[in-house]
C-alpha cells in the first residue's frame, strides 16, 4: 500500500500566519491484514514527519490507528470494501481520520462505546485531544477522527523532517500522482 500525499494550504498560510498541514492518506481494503499493515506504514508515516515509534505518543497514536481500522474491518466491510485512513500533522496536532462506506455512526457516549472505542478516547484524552465520528457527504458514510496535541518536545524545530509534500491545487487538496 502507498500513501498519498496531500498539503493543505490555508488562506491564513499564504499570509505567512498559519503552518502548513503535512498530510498522508492510505487507501486499505477492509480485510484483518489491513490492520498491520495501516499499523506498519503509519509508523513509517511517523518517522518521515520525525515523530520516533519508540515514544509513548507515537505508541498511543498506532493503538488508535489499529482499533480504529479493527473496528472498521468490523463494522463496516459489509458496505465498504475500502477505508481511508489519514494522518494530518499542523499546528501542533496530529490528527488520525479512518474513513469509510458505512452510514451507521456508533453511539460515542460513555454508555455507548465499547472497550476499544473507550480506549482510543481515553488514550486521545491523555494527549488533551477527542474522538468524534461526522457523517462523509459523498459516500454517505462517515469519518471517525482522533485529535492529538503533539508534545512539545515531538514537534519538529524548525524546518520539518521528511521529504516535501505536495502542495495543493486551487480547487484544495489533490492526490500526489506518481
Amino acid at each position: 500500500m502507498k500513501w498519498r500525499r496531500r498539503r493543505t494550504l490555508p488562506a491564513a498560510a499564504c499570509e505567512g500566519t498559519s503552518p502548513p498541514v503535512w498530510r498522508r492518506v492510505l487507501t486499505v481494503p477492509l480485510v484483518p491484514e489491513a490492520v498491520r499493515q495501516t499499523r506498519r506504514d503509519t509508523t513509517t508515516a511517523l518517522s518521515e514527519y520525525g515523530i520516533h515509534p519508540n515514544t509513548a505518543f507515537a505508541g498511543a497514536v498506532l493503538l488508535v490507528v489499529s482499533e480504529l481500522v479493527a473496528n472498521a474491518v468490523r463494522h463496516a466491510a459489509v458496505q465498504s470494501p475500502t477505508a481511508d485512513v489519514t494522518i494530518a500533522i499542523g499546528a501542533g496536532q496530529l490528527v488520525i481520520g479512518v474513513a469509510d462506506q458505512d452510514p451507521r455512526l456508533p453511539d460515542l457516549s460513555p454508555e455507548g462505546v465499547g472497550d476499544g472505542l473507550r480506549t482510543v478516547a481515553d488514550l486521545a484524552a491523555a494527549y488533551h485531544g477527542r474522538l468524534s465520528v461526522e457523517p462523509t457527504v459523498h459516500d454517505g458514510g462517515k469519518i471517525m477522527l482522533v485529535r492529538f496535541c503533539v508534545p512539545e518536545d515531538l514537534r519538529p524545530r524548525g524546518r520539518r523532517a521528511g521529504p516535501e509534500p505536495e502542495v495543493a491545487g486551487p480547487g484544495g487538496m489533490e492526490p500526489r500522482h506518481g
